[in-house]
């Protein structure tokens, strides 16, 4: 069965940040005969063309009303963050996914939103290094782990800055599909930063 995973995108987001995980959930299982593992796709608060980091212009497939119900939610991070955790629509939104999807995911200040919403309470986080202040100021009751590569609670994933989410990402298909396919997904990549050991 293929799990949707819907990666939240928005102007000024860090484009390695999402761009690395929709990489890694889209090659996952590849040659798999039943199909594949992840459905992935990208998520706006509306139609219109977001302009990532560097002026990048991306069409989301979806938006929030019309996306399809995520079994993972990605929240990227980026320069856009310290907008869009002012955005009661997306705040909301991400809360609301956040209690009925398998896993939710951060990378790099994502945990800044996901700190907005109050989701990070009693637990332990990362994010970008230069933005560990920013999140202790929203999630006083936070563990923060700065020399983390990514964080795992259980429900909720997170990692630090920027290239990051691949190690995370590439940690999530481990932990739902085994190892062997995460480092199946890693070699394809050619993502010299992942265990190799099944």
């Amino acid at each position: 069965m293929s799990r949707n995973v819907a990666i939240l995108i928005f102007d000024r987001v860090e484009v390695l940040d999402f761009c690395g995980p929709f990489e890694v959930f889209g090659v996952t299982g590849r040659h798999d005969t039943d199909g594949p593992p992840f459905h992935v796709y990208t998520v706006a608060e509306t139609a219109q063309p977001v302009l990532a980091r560097n002026g990048l212009s991306v069409n989301p497939t979806y938006t929030l009303e019309t996306c399809p119900t995520p079994d993972i939610l990605l929240v990227p991070g980026g320069f856009g963050t310290r907008t869009l955790i002012h955005n009661d629509t997306v705040v909301n939104w991400v809360k609301a996914q956040a209690a009925q999807v398998e896993l939710l995911l951060s990378v790099c200040t994502g945990a800044l939103v996901l700190a907005k919403a109050g989701l990070l309470e009693g637990l332990s986080a990362t994010t970008h290094f230069a933005a560990m202040e920013e999140l202790r100021a929203l999630a006083p009751n936070t563990t923060l782990c700065p020399d983390q590569r990514y964080v795992d609670n259980g429900k909720i994933v997170l990692s630090a800055g920027v290239s990051a989410g691949i190690d995370m990402s590439l940690y999530v298909v481990g932990k739902l599909l085994g190892a062997e396919e995460a480092n199946e997904t890693a070699r394809h990549m050619q993502y010299d930063y992942w265990p190799r050991e099944a």
